[in-house]
């Protein structure tokens, strides 16, 4: 656990503008010159949402890690993908403006999708992923039932025409908590199994919590929306196809994203790894960071260069 109130900085915040005119927000944290690791927040989140632990590990460990905002949320222009596949070109663009060739990628729940997404688009650039209680698919023939994410399917086409509006009121929402945003944290972490309120309760974590959400919604809210209506679509792309290798973090008690999720990916990608954590929620992978970091470290030579990224016959 992280020292009581004490959540290191980012070393550097900004955006990176893109060819067709849109920023991506952005944040830096650990060592400048290590090898790189992209971090994709949850569904909601911006680029402050990253553990403790996390930012201490990447300092120590030589890593240099990258939080990039989806559009619409933070310091990112609103603009609505067709398919989460989409989300890779801007990640390609984003590291390029970065100095980022090579990178590993993390995704917390919602970004989940986007770091497979990035991993079927971008095999040559993206050496590991990670996936925190992430989801599955709900279209198409590779979708799995179950979970609060199963009402972005039922609700696809309503969520669309109505994404600005429903964007706007979040955002006002999010501004009314403000004041409360403590006790609303609080309430939340009570209400969690075991594993969950273990990590919650690093007074380290509550404040990175709302420091990411109070900032991100500070502008834009609207990557909430955005992120429902693609998880309610098909992806783009098929999971089976992806051959980065990509590992999986768990929690067997999660009622918003199912276990039943992460089996389901983990068997649909050919170099996978599933590892369950035994009476967590949705959030208690965060309290993994350490070992996230290490094990996606593990997947560079001492070259900084992949490993063969086909899987083992």
């Amino acid at each position: 656990m992280s020292p009581p109130g004490r959540v290191p900085p980012p070393r550097v915040e900004g955006t990176v503008t893109l060819s067709d005119g849109r920023r991506l927000g952005f944040a830096e944290y650990g060592d400048p010159t290590g090898r790189p690791v992209l971090w994709f927040h949850g569904t909601p989140g911006a680029r402050r949402q990253i553990p403790p632990e996390a930012r201490r590990v990447a300092a120590e460990r030589g890593v240099r890690l990258v939080a990039i905002e989806r559009p619409g949320v933070g310091a990112s222009t609103p603009h609505t993908y067709r398919r989460i596949s989409e989300w890779a070109a801007d990640v390609a663009e984003a590291a390029d403006h970065l100095g980022v060739d090579r990178f590993a990628a993390v995704g917390l729940s919602g970004g989940g999708p986007y770091v497979l997404a990035c991993a079927h688009e971008l095999p040559e650039r993206m050496v590991a992923g990670a996936v925190l209680g992430g989801v599955a698919p709900t279209r198409g023939d590779e979708a799995v039932d179950g979970g609060l994410v199963q009402l972005a399917a039922w609700t696809r086409r309503l969520l669309h025409p109505l994404r600005e509006p429903l964007g706007h009121g979040l955002w006002l929402t999010v501004q009314a908590l403000r004041p409360v945003a403590t006790a609303v944290f609080d309430a939340y972490a009570r209400i969690q199994p075991e594993g969950d309120r273990a990590v919650l309760s690093d007074p380290a974590m509550k404040e990175m919590f709302i420091d990411d959400l109070l900032r991100g919604a500070n502008r834009w809210f609207r990557a909430f929306v955005y992120d429902a209506v693609l998880f309610g679509r098909h992806w783009g792309f098929h999971v089976a196809d992806i051959r980065v290798p990509i590992h999986f973090w768990h929690g067997d008690a999660d009622p918003i994203v199912p276990l039943e999720h992460g089996e389901h990916l983990a068997k649909l990608v050919p170099a996978a790894e599933l590892r369950v954590r035994p009476g967590e929620s949705h959030l208690g992978g965060l309290g993994a960071a350490a070992e996230v970091l290490d094990t996606l470290l593990a997947h560079w030579d001492d070259a900084g260069r992949a490993p063969d990224l086909e899987p083992p016959a």
